[in-house]
């Protein structure tokens, strides 16, 4: 019987997802979920849709609610951080402003207000439960990660599930999904397929082929909802220029010329322009907030089914089956963002990588990936890896002339002047208060 705490448990469709694999994880029953979130109204939905969902499951697990942080850490065996400082109404600001100054989209200056958070959560861990495993899966998971484990002594394990985007290519290439197996190293949201098989072989030419003979008709039919890129033109195009597959959010994050303006991105991520983009932004939000009203809705219905919502199918989050490997002992393969030591080539042991890794009750042992090709980690990984670099540089420092640098190697900055203007706008923000307290 362990304690999970959710920090951000008011996130009701992931907190949901944590719940149902945890009833469907037998060797966990008996143990207590602790859905901590400061927004009350979302909590106490959460909270009853779990106590509902576990009694139609008629399964023993308990729960807590709490606006406290350290409340919900008391005994706490792992914890879960999901929480999203401020929400997307915060984000939305931040990118008007950026537009307002000729910043297509917005910029992105390192999330500080999500690292002071993590950092936040991860003292207070070394406090009140400090050996329980902090498992980070609120964004920057790759900033995040690997500042908490070289500032605390916490275990510190990210998870994504973009990784699962080498199953759509699968799906798409009509294989069998039993039959594959694949390895995506990299960065979080920075990964690349260097292994995929069918079969035991190797399964590159099943997509070299379609590419050549079915992509073009595939992509003219093609409608794809706001977050489908795997098979995107613009991640042909990248594995064209890189030779390895992108895989997950990649290529969502790919080079500036995928993202300069509507029409480009229509181009490259299909008629809503992507995630990234007004109309795919504004899909995903609205269906956010469908979500959330139907979550509302049973809530305050006491006859409907909890889990005809979430269907009693295990989700595709390793959350669940982590903790099960690590607390039971059960040696399972899991994607995962630990520090590098040695398994990636040419990437120093303190940055953290997401890799392959091997979770059982002795913890968690990343797999030797070894060299990447050397055009994506001159052109992919270490640029990215130098901006994760100069983000944690700006954190320890505290001196804004590393985010003025930031925004300097930006490509749409046409002028000094244009830079410092557009960062004194962004941290005199309200919103911002406490990013521009801390770079004083």
């Amino acid at each position: 019987m362990v304690k999970i705490s959710i920090i951000g448990a008011g996130s009701a469709v992931f907190s949901m997802n944590l719940v149902r694999d945890l009833c469907l994880t037998e060797s966990l029953h008996g143990s207590t979920i602790s859905l901590m979130d400061i927004n009350k109204e979302r909590l106490e939905v959460v909270h009853d849709l779990a106590r509902r969902y576990v009694a139609e499951m008629n399964v023993e697990v308990g729960f807590q609610k709490t606006m406290s942080r350290e409340a919900s850490l008391q005994d706490a065996d792992f914890v879960v951080n999901a929480a999203l400082v401020g929400g997307h109404q915060n984000q939305d600001i931040r990118r008007n402003i950026g537009e307002k100054h000729g910043y297509y989209r917005g910029v992105g200056l390192g999330r500080y207000h999500q690292l002071l958070f993590f950092l936040d959560v991860a003292r207070d861990m070394e406090k009140i439960c400090p050996d329980a495993w902090l498992i980070q899966c609120a964004n920057p998971v790759f900033e995040g990660c690997t500042l908490l484990t070289r500032e605390t002594k916490i275990k510190v394990v990210g998870l994504c599930h973009g990784h699962y985007g080498a199953l759509k290519i699968a799906e798409i290439l009509d294989l069998d999904l039993g039959k594959v197996t694949f390895q995506a190293p990299g960065f979080n949201h920075c990964i690349w397929m260097t292994h995929f098989l069918y079969e035991g072989k190797d399964a590159y030419p099943l997509i070299d082929e379609w590419i050549e003979t079915k992509a073009e008709k595939y992509w003219e039919k093609w409608n794809p909802e706001f977050n489908e890129n795997q098979m995107s033109p613009a991640a042909v195009d990248m594995y064209k220029m890189f030779g390895a597959f992108p895989i997950g959010d990649t290529a969502r994050d790919g080079g500036w010329w995928y993202h300069s303006d509507l029409e480009t991105k229509k181009r490259w991520y299909g008629p809503l322009g992507g995630f990234d983009s007004e109309a795919g932004w504004n899909r995903y939000l609205d269906r956010l907030g469908k979500r959330m009203d139907d979550m509302f809705r049973v809530a305050r219905d006491p006859s409907a089914s909890v889990t005809e919502q979430f269907p009693p199918i295990k989700s595709r989050e390793q959350h669940i089956p982590l903790i099960d490997s690590l607390v039971n002992d059960k040696e399972r393969s899991f994607q995962v963002n630990v520090p590098n030591n040695g398994a990636i080539h040419d990437i120093p042991d303190n940055v953290v990588v997401e890799i392959p890794g091997i979770a059982s009750g002795r913890g968690i042992q990343g797999v030797h990936v070894g060299s990447l090709p050397k055009r994506l980690m001159l052109h992919m990984m270490i640029p990215r890896m130098l901006r994760m670099e100069w983000i944690l540089e700006g954190f320890s420092t505290r001196d804004k002339k590393v985010l003025l640098h930031m925004l300097l190697e930006d490509h749409r900055t046409h002028s000094l002047e244009q830079a410092k203007i557009l960062l004194e706008d962004i941290l005199s923000l309200p919103i911002n208060r406490g990013i521009a307290e801390y770079f004083e």
